[in-house]
C-alpha cells in the first residue's frame, strides 16, 4: 500500500490572516518503506514571511522571491499525492493551508478522510505525554539532529520513522524518569522482548534423566 508523508511550511499560523505555503514536501512509502518518489517546493508567498515564522524555518523574502508560485506546481501536486493516504503531523494545520491555496485556484480540497494524523495516535498512544515531532524522535531514539530548523524534506524523513514506530511499536515502550531507589534516570529506553531457545546436548540431558532420578529416590522413596 503506497501512502504520503507530507510537510508544510508557511509564512504564519492562520489562513484568516492571509498566511500563505513556502515549501510543501512529500515521500512516499510502500508498505511502510520509503520509496524514491518525492516531492519537493519552494514557493513565492506573494506576501511577505512574519517573523515568527521565520525563526522557525529561517526561509526570507528574498530566499522566496524568486520561487514559483503555487498555482504553478498545483497539477505536479495534485497528481502526486493522487488518492493516497497522506500522513500528517497536526493534519489541521497543513489541510487548512493547502486547501486555502486549492480554493483560491477554484480545485477541489483535501478532505480528512485521505488523511492519518500522526498526532492523533501519539495523543492516543501516550496521553499526557509531549507528542511534538521532536519530542515521538526522542521517544522512540530516532536521530534528528539535522533538524536545526523546520524544513519540510528534513520533517518528512522523521515522521516516516516516527509512523512507523507509532503504527507497529514493539512493547514495552519504557520511560526512565522518575526516581528508583534513590538514583535519577533520565534514560528513554526501547527494550523488545524476544526468546533465546538454547538446545540441550545429548550428555547434558543425560545427566539431567540422572539428576531427576535421584530427586524422586530422594523425595518420594
Amino acid at each position: 500500500m503506497k501512502e504520503i508523508v507530507l510537510d508544510t511550511e508557511t509564512t504564519g499560523l492562520s489562513v484568516e490572516s492571509g498566511h500563505r505555503i513556502v515549501e510543501i514536501g512529500c515521500i512516499e512509502l510502500d508498505d511502510q518503506i520509503l520509496t524514491s518518489n518525492r516531492f519537493h517546493c519552494y514557493l513565492n508567498p506573494q506576501r511577505k514571511v512574519s517573523e515568527e515564522a521565520f525563526k522557525v524555518h529561517g526561509y526570507s523574502d528574498e530566499f522566496l522571491s524568486d520561487k514559483k508560485k503555487f498555482h504553478e506546481i498545483a497539477d505536479d501536486f495534485i497528481e502526486f499525492i493522487g488518492n493516497k493516504k497522506l500522513i500528517i503531523h497536526n493534519a489541521k494545520f497543513d489541510l487548512s493551508h493547502l486547501n486555502n491555496e486549492l480554493k483560491i485556484l477554484g480545485k477541489k480540497p483535501i478532505l480528512m478522510e485521505q488523511v492519518i494524523d500522526t498526532l492523533d495516535i501519539a495523543r492516543e498512544k501516550f496521553p499526557g505525554s509531549q507528542i511534538s515531532l521532536d519530542a515521538l524522535c526522542k521517544k522512540f531514539r530516532i536521530d534528528n539532529s539535522k533538524r536545526k530548523l523546520h524544513t519540510a524534506l528534513i520533517d518528512c524523513e522523521l515522521l516516516s520513522k516516527v509512523y512507523v514506530n507509532l503504527i507497529d511499536q514493539k512493547e514495552p515502550m519504557l520511560n526512565f524518569s522518575e526516581k528508583k531507589d534513590g538514583i535519577n534516570s533520565n534514560v528513554n529506553s526501547k527494550i523488545d522482548f524476544c526468546k533465546n531457545i538454547i538446545q540441550p546436548t545429548d550428555s547434558e540431558l543425560k545427566e539431567h534423566q540422572i539428576f531427576l532420578k535421584k530427586s524422586l529416590k530422594k523425595n518420594y522413596f
